[in-house]
């Protein structure tokens, strides 16, 4: 089995997930290889070896980041803003061959807790491109909007991912 995992990080904590949850996967029986890639990386269609995507990123107004908000967050003192989101990249994303896997997952701040899901919504985008969702999109939390990631997440990351091949 084969999987890439696709995210966005402004702040670094959605990056440091992402890689948990590749570590999760990597450490799964019968996985050959897991691939991350930040989302300005990420092909624009995906390989038919790949057997799973997973795709993460941080939830800005109640969803997906846009140019708007990525700018926002400059504002609040972030020096590393990706020129383009998983938003975008979904956008131009070709249809997969065959219903391939996906799992999503986002960050969002534990408080104030804020309702919203970039998760939800990346999901509901990539099914409508024709993935077939693996697991239901998963929220991990984050002190304020440049972090640190809360207590646990990073393990909570990890195992997900190792439950992501059973599906």
């Amino acid at each position: 089995m084969r999987a890439l995992v696709v995210y966005e990080t402004i702040w670094g904590n959605t990056g440091a997930l992402a890689e948990a949850a590749a570590d999760g996967l990597r450490g799964s029986a019968g996985v050959d290889r897991v691939d991350v890639v930040a989302a300005t990386e990420a092909p624009a269609a995906i390989d038919s070896e790949i057997d799973l995507v997973v795709v993460g990123g941080p939830t800005h107004a109640f969803s997906m980041s846009t140019a708007s908000s990525r700018s926002n967050a400059r504002q609040q003192g972030a020096t590393d803003i990706p020129a383009r989101g998983i938003r975008e990249w979904i956008a131009e994303l070709a249809p997969p061959s065959s219903a391939v896997a996906v799992a999503t997952f986002d960050t969002r701040t534990v408080h104030p807790r804020l309702p919203g899901s970039a998760a939800k919504k990346a999901m509901k985008a990539l099914v409508s491109k024709g993935f077939r969702p693996a697991d239901s999109p998963k929220t991990f939390g984050v002190h304020g909007y440049s972090g640190p990631i809360a207590d646990g997440e990073l393990e909570r990351a990890r195992e997900w991912g190792a439950t992501l091949t059973d599906a």
